[in-house]
């Protein structure tokens, strides 16, 4: 079972193996819940902008100039607006 060391200012490494089964990587920021038997479960924080991201499929056309991003939006917003 993985574990960690507490140190003198109260900072952990996540072991690999958690780190891995978690998909953390630098700068990701995580959520201590605590449980009903004193215990925390660890686990990712998302943003409401991640967990929309998620929920698309990759895009896998060419890439776009921000003004055609641009030009589309507005089409879809006039589109949306009728």
């Amino acid at each position: 079972m993985p574990h960690a060391t507490l140190t003198s200012k109260g900072q952990i490494t996540i072991p690999k193996q958690v780190r891995d089964a978690l998909h953390l990587v630098p700068g990701d920021r995580v959520v201590f819940t605590p449980a009903a038997d004193s215990s925390y479960i660890l686990t990712l924080s998302t943003s409401p902008m991640s967990d929309l991201f998620s929920c698309l499929p990759p895009y896998t056309g060419p890439a776009l100039t921000i003004e055609e991003i641009s030009q589309i939006a507005a089409t879809a917003a006039a589109q949306a607006n009728q």
